[in-house]
C-alpha cells in the first residue's frame, strides 16, 4: 500500500478506451492510492466499448499542487479534451513539477497539445498519433512501456500489464 494517502487523476472523457482507463485505476487502487475520474462536467461518460463512467471532479477543480500523478488514457477522448486550456495547463503544471504523467496509446496527443514532449525524447502510443509525436521532436519507440523522466509511456491495449509495471514502478519509488 505504497500510494496509500495519494490522490492520483486520470483525465477521462466520452469514447476513452475502457481497459486504458479501467485497468491502470484498478491497478493504482491495489496499491492503495485514491485515483479521481476528472473530466470536462460531471456527467457520466461512455466508454469506447461501452462501459459506464461516472468522474468523481471536473478537471478545472484540479491542482496540481494537490496531485500526485496524472494519468492520460487512449481512445477516442484526447482528441476531445486535448482543445481546452483547463487540460492542457494542467497537464503542463504536472510534468513542470515533476510529477510523473502516465500516456497511454491516443493519451499522448494530450502531451502533445500541452507541449510536454522535449525533443529528441522517447515516445510511443498508437502508431494513429506516431506523426504527431514526431513532428514535435519525440522520437518513436515501438516499445510497449518505457519511462521517460517523469513520463511513463504506454504503446495500446495489448500492452497495459507492461504499462502498469512502468507506472507502478515510477510512482513508488523512493516511497518504501
Amino acid at each position: 500500500m505504497l500510494l496509500k494517502n495519494k490522490i492520483i487523476a486520470t483525465l477521462i472523457a466520452e469514447g476513452v478506451e475502457d481497459l486504458e482507463y479501467h485497468v491502470p485505476v484498478m491497478r493504482l487502487q491495489e496499491e492503495g492510492a485514491t485515483v479521481l475520474s476528472a473530466a470536462l462536467d460531471l456527467k457520466p461518460i461512455h466508454g469506447k466499448n461501452g462501459l459506464v463512467i461516472t468522474p468523481d471532479a471536473k478537471i478545472e477543480d484540479l491542482k496540481a499542487s494537490e496531485l500526485f500523478a496524472l494519468i492520460l488514457p487512449g481512445g477516442w477522448a484526447p482528441d476531445k479534451i486535448r482543445r481546452y486550456a483547463v487540460v492542457k495547463n494542467l497537464v503542463k503544471e504536472m510534468n513542470d513539477a515533476g510529477k510523473i504523467i502516465g500516456v497511454i496509446c491516443h493519451g499522448g496527443s494530450i502531451a502533445v497539445s500541452a507541449g510536454i514532449i522535449k525533443k529528441g525524447q522517447r515516445v510511443t502510443g498508437s502508431t494513429g498519433i506516431k506523426d504527431d509525436l514526431e513532428n514535435v521532436g519525440g522520437v518513436w519507440a515501438d516499445e510497449a512501456a518505457f519511462r521517460e523522466g517523469n513520463q511513463v509511456w504506454g504503446r495500446v491495449v495489448a500492452d497495459i500489464p507492461d504499462f502498469n509495471r512502468e507506472l507502478v514502478k515510477a510512482l513508488t519509488e523512493g516511497l518504501s
